[in-house]
């Protein structure tokens, strides 16, 4: 086996962080929750001006809100959720009546009548996006998880249920928290900070609430989608966690537009952000190698007037912190490979729901989660400018000699409206890539990775002659590698995945290092542990099987974009 020329670091996380700031009235989203009212109208206006200046002449602003009336209509009549308001047909309805009122109207009337019911939209949309955070209900949530998550994810250990619930038990060993934690705490206490996480599972937006809290982080704000809040049990820790909504289905631009603009204005009020930069869960298994741009554009937007305000004082400087969630299962992983296999290609699909879309089945989804014995690992990466240049603990900018620079300029670009929209644009592309790169630098290899991408490997090296939809397709009684050969296999791929964390290019668990054996019959009886096909086993022969092979699919695909292949 290589040898190892760093240590991989985990905090201990049955310890709490002290808080950075330990009076709540001083938190950025607190401020916003006592100012709610004047925020959104801040909001609403900011939206308005922007959506003129883009739409300047009457022709083509009745025609934007003719279409957005018309796709609106099209959104509640095929996939009408709970959550929509009940009012949605009788609002417009409202807005195509008064559509035909403009076409007899004077030009000046029509203008301002045009006005209203653009500025009525946004006000119905900026009410819908904008949390409802409240302090009290924000610490009974933390406390609800922290117990909840103390609970849950030690099940395994304890046989009898009476001692589940009143023992003394704790988190350690069972989230793992690594990397640049330290780095983090310091920069929220000089500026806002956007932790930019990897997207698997539902659960993942608790997970990084109970992180932030661990780590003695202030809230963050973050955007959830808005079908999540179809189930009780998450709308509530989603309103208490300072979750703001975003629904998908509304691809209109009066729409984006006041998403984004609410976005920006917050992160410039100081408010730190939690983005999904993926957009949905990844359906393929993968590490996102393609971010969403909208989101992520107004942090850019965001920093760009704050440096033309010329502010130097605090929050004036917005961090981007990459974050990779690991588990060794996820719940949703056969609806969603399914859904990926489904529709390969298309970047927009979007699945409505699943089967864990009621709360008693997302209780049933927690305690089956963390009761089989899951280990979680969360990599925290370094912070990054705007402008994807690391950071020091001072949030001063890097070059790649490690010399600090001053980005401030790059922002201040006194060109064309135009020019300064393309070069934005052009910023955030750049970050997305430093981003993802990130993403495979701090992803924290497990077992169960690693078993899995052997064995489809090895399946689909046998099967040379099959595409990927034919290898699908193989009967799961044919699908057999001998163990040895796995075992070799298996001990090549480690000693490169070794090479790579020694380089800095991958981080690794700690358990990867064990005896080889051990590591492969831990990585088995980790992977997909919950599923009732199981990706892997071990036969009666002690030869490696699968049960499904499209799941082992999806958890190898984890492995993906290291050029592991090359190795086998």
């Amino acid at each position: 086996m290589k040898k190892l020329k760093r240590n991989p670091q985990v905090i201990d996380t049955s310890k709490t962080y002290p808080p950075i700031l330990s009076d709540d009235e001083v938190w950025p989203v607190v401020k916003l929750a006592k100012n709610r009212k004047e925020f959104m109208e801040r909001v609403i206006e900011e939206s308005f001006q922007r959506l003129k200046s883009i739409r300047p002449n009457i022709s083509s602003l009745i025609e934007e809100l003719e279409l957005t009336r018309y796709r609106e209509k099209l959104r509640y009549k095929t996939t009408p959720w709970k959550v929509d308001p009940d009012d949605e047909v009788f609002f417009w309805n409202g807005v195509k009546s008064r559509l035909l009122e403009l076409n007899g109207a004077e030009k000046a009337t029509k203008q301002q009548m045009a006005d209203q019911i653009l500025r009525d939209i946004i006000s119905r949309y900026v009410h819908e996006i904008t949390g409802n955070f409240k302090p009290s209900h924000y610490r009974l949530a933390r406390r609800i998880i922290k117990f909840g998550f103390a609970r849950l994810l030690n099940a395994a250990r304890i046989k009898k249920f009476g001692s589940f619930w009143s023992g003394d038990l704790t988190l350690q060993d069972k989230i793992q928290i690594t990397g640049e934690t330290d780095q983090v705490r310091k920069l929220a206490k000089i500026g806002t900070v956007v932790i930019v996480p990897t997207h698997f599972s539902n659960l993942d937006s608790i997970l990084i609430g109970w992180v932030i809290h661990t780590l003695g982080l202030p809230p963050f704000i973050y955007g959830a989608g808005l079908n999540l809040f179809n189930m009780e049990i998450f709308a509530y820790f989603m309103n208490s966690l300072g979750a703001y909504k975003v629904d998908r289905r509304k691809k209109n631009l009066i729409y984006l537009e006041s998403l984004r603009t609410y976005s920006s204005m917050a992160l410039r009020d100081g408010c730190h952000s939690l983005f999904f930069p993926g957009g949905t869960r990844s359906r393929s298994g993968k590490i996102e190698t393609r971010l969403k741009l909208g989101l992520l554009g107004t942090a850019v937007e965001a920093q760009r007037i704050n440096y033309e305000k010329n502010e130097e004082g605090r929050h004036n400087k917005i961090f981007i912190v990459p974050v990779v969630t690991n588990y060794n299962f996820v719940l949703e992983a056969p609806a969603l490979i399914r859904s990926y296999l489904e529709q390969k290609g298309q970047e927009r699909y979007y699945v409505d729901g699943d089967r864990y879309e009621k709360s008693g089945r997302i209780l049933k989804f927690l305690v089956e989660f963390f009761t089989k014995g899951n280990n979680i690992s969360v990599s925290v990466g370094r912070g990054l400018d705007l402008l994807g240049n690391y950071v020091d603990d001072e949030g001063m900018s890097l070059d790649k000699q490690g010399n600090r620079i001053n980005t401030k300029d790059y922002f201040l670009y006194r060109g064309i409206i135009t020019a300064n929209v393309q070069r934005e644009e052009e910023y955030t592309r750049m970050l997305s890539e430093v981003i993802v790169k990130e993403y495979h630098r701090i992803n924290r290899v497990q077992a169960s990775h690693l078993v899995a991408f052997t064995a489809f490997q090895m399946i689909r090296a046998k099967h040379r002659n099959l595409d990927l939809y034919s290898l699908l397709r193989l009967p799961v009684d044919e699908v057999e590698i001998e163990y040895s050969e796995f075992r070799k296999a298996f001990s090549r791929l480690r000693n490169r995945v070794i090479e790579l964390f020694n380089k800095g290019k991958i981080d690794m668990a700690t358990h990867m290092t064990d005896d080889i054996d051990s590591v492969i019959s831990l990585g088995i009886a980790n992977v997909g542990m919950y599923h009732s096909h199981r990706p892997l086993i071990k036969g009666k022969k002690g030869n490696i099987e699968t049960r499904d092979i499209n799941n082992l699919y999806y958890y190898h695909n984890r492995m993906d974009g290291y050029d592991l292949e090359k190795f086998l």
